[in-house]
C-alpha cells in the first residue's frame, strides 16, 4: 500500500524575479512525506523554511515544480479547489497559536469542522477527543486568554487536526515556549502524529527536538539535504 501523503518535486521560488535584487530561495526542492512520520526542517532565519511550508500547504505557488497530496497533483489548481484541499488535507500550526479569542478551546476546534460540513454533535465529539488526547479536556470551556501558553499551543494542534488532514505543517510550533513546556508540548504533538497516522513537516531551531523526529532535513542554499 502506498503510504506517501505528500510529494514535492523540483520546487523553485524566486522573489523580485528579474530585478537586480532577486533572491532564489528554493532551487529544485524534492521531498516525500510518508504517513506516520515526523520530519524536522532546520535552517537559519531567511533561508526559505516558511516559503517551503507555504507552498507545501497551498498558501503559495512555486515558479516551477509540483505538489502532490495523496497522489493528486494540486499544482495550478484554482483558488476554490486549493482552499478546499487545504481545509481537508493540510493542518497548520504556527509559532503563535492564533486561536480565536472570543471562543472557547472546544469551540476553536469545532468551528473548522462545521465549516467542512460536519454535524455539530460529531464536531464536538471530535474536538473533545482531541483535547483529551493532549490533556486539555478539563479546560475545554476556557477561552484562550485563560489558558497557559502550553495549553494554547496544544489546542492549536487539535484545531489543526480537527478535519483529519493527511499532512501537518508546523512553523516553529514551540518557539514561544520555555524549554520545559516546549518539551511537553512536543510530546503531545508527536503522540498526535503517531496516533492519527499523518505526516508532519516541522520547522524548528531546536536541535534537541529535531533529533527526536524520524528524519532531519536542512534547507541550505535553496536545496534540501539530510542532516546526520
Amino acid at each position: 500500500m502506498n503510504d506517501v501523503t505528500m510529494q514535492l518535486t523540483g520546487l523553485t521560488k524566486t522573489y523580485l524575479k528579474g530585478t537586480p535584487g532577486e533572491v532564489q530561495v528554493l532551487r529544485g526542492v524534492d521531498l516525500t512525506l510518508h504517513a506516520g512520520e515526523a520530519v524536522a526542517l532546520v535552517a537559519p532565519s531567511g533561508a526559505g523554511k516558511s516559503t517551503l511550508l507555504h507552498i507545501a500547504g497551498l498558501l503559495d505557488t512555486p515558479d516551477e515544480g509540483s505538489v502532490e497530496i495523496a497522489g493528486q497533483n494540486v499544482t495550478g489548481k484554482g483558488d476554490r479547489t486549493r482552499t478546499a484541499l487545504r481545509r481537508q488535507d493540510v493542518g497548520f500550526v504556527y509559532q503563535f497559536h492564533h486561536l480565536l479569542p472570543e471562543f472557547t478551546a472546544v469551540e476553536n476546534i469545532t468551528l473548522p469542522q462545521l465549516a467542512n460540513g460536519v454535524s455539530e454533535k460529531a464536531a464536538q465529539e471530535r474536538a473533545m477527543a482531541l483535547l483529551d488526547h493532549v490533556g486539555v479536556a478539563p479546560r475545554a470551556d476556557h477561552r484562550p486568554a485563560a489558558l497557559s501558553g502550553g495549553e494554547q499551543q496544544r489546542v492549536a494542534f487539535c484545531r489543526a487536526l480537527a478535519n483529519n488532514p493527511r499532512v501537518l505543517l508546523a512553523d516553529e510550533p514551540t518557539g514561544n515556549l520555555d524549554p520545559e513546556t516546549a518539551d511537553q508540548v512536543f510530546d503531545a504533538l508527536m503522540a498526535l502524529v503517531r496516533d492519527e497516522g499523518l505526516s508532519a513537516l516541522i520547522a524548528t531551531h531546536n536541535m534537541d527536538l529535531a533529533a527526536r523526529m524520524d528524519r532531519k532535513l536542512q534547507l541550505d542554499g535553496g536545496a534540501l539535504r539530510p542532516v546526520e
